[in-house]
């Protein structure tokens, strides 16, 4: 939501995010075996993953600087879009702009993995419309092939909507989880909306891989909170189920936090997310003999 606030004040020039996958990527964050190198897991994100980013630990702050392109930003120096993460430390391999990619990257690392007999696994995730790019067919192909299984947990955060075509004029398939079935990979569909569901449905999916060192396809039904992008407005959905409204009234409803307590916790963010923006704001932009910087890694300056 801050960063929705900053793009609209001209403190960035797009943005894109996940508002409404957080009971599904947050779980997903927590349970993450975090490192750097083979023995650890490999994420390969997209774009609405600042949820999992979140929870594994990343800096609010550091998103902001993303979204004002400022040179303090410790994903891409001022480079790439919003929420467009990479951070080598952890295994976040970084994110493109370019729609499911992601999914032939993950082959190289679930086949590393493979070859070093370690116990990480690779996790990629996307989107529903995104299936339909060859990437993804790749990544069934290639994880579940005998000679040599890969241990990749394939997500789909699926929200019904292909930045404006709705899902049900473009899928012929009852869930998308369901292709996985033809490859012999093992799937679930959950309810992504539901922090208990999705904490033990990842849960579930991750064990399996982790021990059988084999492909999981897990579908989550999510929603969209707030479009597709700054490019459709970046403005509140009301019909969309809104995941932390619901866990809210679950809370309350157990006697673990009450109204007033969740209200001053959101109030405290709230409040130290605009000091954080206003910050972000007096910070330098890139400079211009950097723009070659980190082409490939390690790269300082143009190759000549």
């Amino acid at each position: 939501e801050r960063l929705i606030r900053m793009y609209k004040q001209n403190d960035g020039y797009f943005w894109i995010g996940g508002p409404g996958e957080e009971a599904f990527s947050c779980p997903l964050g927590m349970q993450v075996n975090k490192g750097q190198g083979l023995e650890h897991d490999f994420l390969h994100l997209h774009y609405r993953s600042s949820p999992i980013m979140l929870a594994m630990g990343a800096v609010p702050m550091d998103s902001m600087r993303q979204m004002k392109n400022v040179a303090t930003d410790p994903y891409s120096g001022g480079r790439n879009f919003a929420n467009h993460y990479s951070k080598r430390e952890w295994n976040v391999v970084p994110v493109t702009s370019t729609i499911e990619t992601q999914y032939a990257t993950a082959i190289g690392t679930g086949i590393a993995q493979t070859k070093k007999g370690c116990k990480g696994i690779t996790i990629v995730n996307g989107g529903d419309a995104g299936t339909a790019e060859g990437e993804f067919a790749s990544c069934l192909v290639w994880s579940s092939r005998p000679m040599m299984p890969l241990p990749i947990l394939m997500i789909v955060t699926n929200n019904q909507f292909g930045i404006s075509t709705p899902a049900h004029q473009q899928h012929g398939e009852k869930n998308i989880a369901d292709r996985a079935t033809a490859f012999g990979i093992k799937n679930a569909v959950i309810d992504g909306n539901d922090v208990e569901e999705s904490w033990f449905g990842i849960q579930e999916a991750m064990n399996y891989v982790r021990k059988e060192r084999k492909p999981f396809l897990l579908e989550a039904k999510v929603s969209r909170l707030y479009g597709h992008s700054s490019a459709s407005g970046a403005n509140f959905v009301e019909k969309e189920a809104d995941c932390l409204v619901t866990f809210e009234n679950q809370l309350e409803e157990a006697g673990v936090l009450s109204r007033k307590e969740m209200t001053t916790i959101r109030e405290k963010y709230n409040a130290e997310f605009l000091e954080q923006s206003k910050q972000v704001k007096h910070e330098p932009m890139p400079s211009g003999d950097t723009i070659y910087d980190h082409v490939y890694y390690g790269q300082k300056g143009r190759y000549w």
